[in-house]
C-alpha cells in the first residue's frame, strides 16, 4: 500500500468499486446483452464483485469475474461468500489483455469502466470478442467524451483520481473499437452525469449497511495509512468540479453482437 498506491488499491482496500451509471447502468447493460438465468457471463476488471454478485443473485446465471489486482479478487470472493453463491461466481486474477480461457466460451462478455484504462484498447476488445460465443454479446458502460475537444481543466479533472492512466474516448472512438474486433449489431446509448443521480446509484448499489461497512474501513484506513492520506489531501487541493464539466463528460454504453 506504500509503494506507488492508485486509487484502485485504496478502492480495494475499503472495498467501493464504481463506474458511472451505477447500478441503473447495470441493469441496461444486461438488458441489451439479454442475460438471463442461461447464460454464462465473464465481467472483465470485476473490481470487489458487486456485478458479477449481482448477476448471480438476480438473474441467476453462471458469472466468471476477473481483475488485475489481487485484492480486488480476495474482495470478491469475500462478497460472494457474504452473500451465498459461491456455487454461481468464480474470481480469478487476469488481464483484460490476455486472458486466460479457450475461444467461444461466454454467451455474455461485460466490462464497466474498465476498458480506458486498458494501455492496448484493440487487443483487449479482440479478447472479449475471441471468449464470447458466436451470436453472444459483448457490452461496455465506458466514460465517454460527449462534445470534443474538451477544455483541459476538464481534462484534468477527470483524470485526477485516475493517476494519469485512462484514456477516454468519443462515442465514435468506443464504436469504432467494437467494429474493428467484428462486432456487429452494435447499439450505442449515451448519456450526461448528474452528481446527484452518481451519489443515489452508489448507495442503491451496496446499500445503507454496506455503505457504513465501506465508511469504516476508509476511516480505517486513513488513521493506518500515510499514503491514503496523501491521497485524500491531494485530492482536496485539485479544486471544485469545473462548471462545465456534463457539458463535456459522460457515459456511454455499447453493445455488439458476434
Amino acid at each position: 500500500m506504500e509503494n506507488k498506491a492508485t486509487i484502485f488499491d485504496f478502492q480495494a482496500e475499503v472495498g467501493l468499486t464504481k463506474q458511472l451509471g451505477g447500478l441503473k447502468a447495470t441493469e441496461e447493460l444486461i438488458e441489451l446483452c439479454h442475460i438471463d438465468k442461461d447464460k454464462y457471463v465473464l465481467d472483465v476488471g470485476c473490481g470487489v464483485g458487486v456485478t458479477p454478485c449481482y448477476l448471480a443473485k438476480r438473474h441467476g446465471c453462471r458469472v466468471v469475474g476477473v481483475d488485475i489486482r489481487d485484492r480486488m479478487i480476495d474482495r470478491s470472493k469475500e462478497r460472494a461468500n457474504k452473500e451465498s453463491i459461491e456455487d454461481r461466481v468464480e474470481f480469478r486474477v487476469a488481464d483484460a489483455q490476455d486472458l486466460p480461457f479457450e475461444d467461444d466460451l461466454f454467451d455474455a462478455v461485460i466490462c464497466e469502466s474498465v476498458l480506458a484504462m486498458v494501455p492496448d484498447k484493440p487487443k483487449a476488445m479482440h479478447e472479449y470478442v475471441r471468449v464470447t460465443k458466436p451470436g453472444g454479446f459483448v457490452g461496455l458502460n465506458e466514460s465517454t467524451w460527449i462534445k470534443t475537444p474538451p477544455p483541459v481543466e476538464v481534462v484534468e479533472w477527470v483524470g485526477q483520481d485516475l493517476s494519469g492512466n485512462a484514456q477516454f474516448l468519443s462515442a465514435d472512438g468506443w464504436v469504432g473499437l467494437l467494429q474493428g474486433a467484428g462486432l456487429r449489431e452494435i447499439v450505442v446509448r449515451t448519456y450526461e452525469i448528474d452528481t446527484r443521480n452518481e451519489a443515489r446509484e452508489i448507495l442503491r448499489r451496496y446499500g445503507c449497511r454496506g455503505m457504513l461497512g465501506v465508511l469504516g474501513r476508509t476511516l480505517s484506513l486513513y488513521a493506518r495509512s500515510p499514503a491514503y492520506r496523501r491521497f485524500v489531501k491531494e485530492e482536496r487541493e485539485e479544486g471544485v468540479t469545473p462548471e462545465n464539466l456534463d457539458e463535456y463528460f459522460g457515459y456511454g454504453l455499447y453493445v455488439g453482437s458476434k
